[in-house]
C-alpha cells in the first residue's frame, strides 16, 4: 500500500429493481479534506492516461461503468512508501471500491473495456497552478503501460 493512499470498499444493495450504492458522506473519514469539485470522465479502449498529480489537491475515484487499471506513484519525499508504486483496478467485475490519492501521489489509468466512466471528486477547485504531468515513460517511475498482462 502507498502510504495516504486508502481504499473504501462500497455495499450494495440490490433487490429486483436494481440496486442502491451510498459513495461518500461528508462525515466519512475518508472525506475528512472535503468537497470542492465532482467532474465525470468518459474515456475509450486502450486509453491511456498518465502521470497527473496535484501538490494540494486530494481525489476520490470511482468508476461506475467500465474497467480500469488505475497506478499510483508515490512520488512524496516525506513518505515512508516513496518509489511505491501501485496498481488497482476498479470497476465492473472488481470490488465496489473508492480510492482516495492524497496529494504527491502521481496517477494514471488504462482503459480496459470498450468504454470507461470516471467519476471523481477533488477537495480543490480546478488550480492549473496545482496540476502536474510527468512522461509516461518517466524513468523515475520506471512503469511500462504497455505491458499485458501476466501469463500464468
Amino acid at each position: 500500500m502507498i502510504e495516504g493512499v486508502e481504499l473504501k470498499a462500497l455495499e450494495t444493495f440490490p433487490d429486483e429493481r436494481g440496486f442502491f450504492r451510498e459513495l461518500i458522506r461528508e462525515t466519512d473519514a475518508f472525506f475528512r479534506e472535503g468537497f470542492a469539485q465532482w467532474s465525470h470522465s468518459m474515456m475509450y479502449y486502450g486509453v491511456i492516461k498518465a502521470w497527473h498529480l496535484h501538490q494540494k489537491q486530494t481525489d476520490w475515484w470511482y468508476l461506475p461503468i467500465g474497467l480500469i487499471k488505475l497506478v499510483l506513484a508515490d512520488r512524496r519525499v516525506d513518505s515512508n512508501t516513496r518509489g511505491a508504486v501501485r496498481e488497482i483496478f476498479l470497476g465492473e467485475g472488481y470490488p465496489a471500491q473508492i480510492v482516495k490519492i492524497p496529494p504527491g501521489v502521481a496517477h494514471g489509468c488504462k482503459v480496459l473495456s470498450p468504454t470507461a466512466h470516471l467519476f471523481y471528486m477533488t477537495s480543490r477547485i480546478y488550480d492549473p497552478s496545482d496540476e502536474g504531468r510527468l512522461a509516461h515513460d518517466d524513468p523515475t517511475i520506471g512503469y511500462n503501460w504497455l505491458k499485458g498482462p501476466v501469463i500464468k
